[in-house]
């Protein structure tokens, strides 16, 4: 199985996660997303944490910034019942402080769409 983290720059473009805020119920939050271009089409790609408390590990990460690079770590899981082999990506995005600290992040597509869309993005 493979745990190998990659940058996108590997696959030969250097894909970022960016921020902006919004406000909901006279509060600001912020939005994450991957801007693109596919087939001439601007698109936006929006990313979550994992899970809520994820939230206060993004701002962590993004620190003042307002992008984060993207990495993929591959993966490769096998059924033992039946044999089939399901492969894939999990992302993150990766931050490096005025020190050299590598900070990270999990993050997943909000939707199928936004999934579908940063595969897009990938190629």
């Amino acid at each position: 199985m493979a745990n190998q983290k990659e940058t996108t720059k590997a696959m030969g473009k250097t894909l970022f996660v960016e921020r902006e805020t919004y406000e909901k119920n006279d509060k600001t939050y912020y939005s994450y997303f991957i801007k693109g271009v596919i087939r001439g089409k601007d698109v936006r790609a929006a990313l979550v944490p994992p899970d809520n408390g994820g939230y206060v590990v993004l701002d962590l990460v993004f620190g003042d910034a307002e992008k984060a690079e993207l990495f993929l770590t591959p993966f490769e899981i096998k059924d033992d019942r039946t044999g089939r082999v399901v492969k894939g990506n999990s992302y993150g995005i990766r931050t490096v402080d005025e020190n050299g600290e590598v900070y990270e992040c999990a993050i997943k597509p909000f939707r199928a769409s936004d999934k579908t869309l940063l595969q897009m993005l990938l190629k």
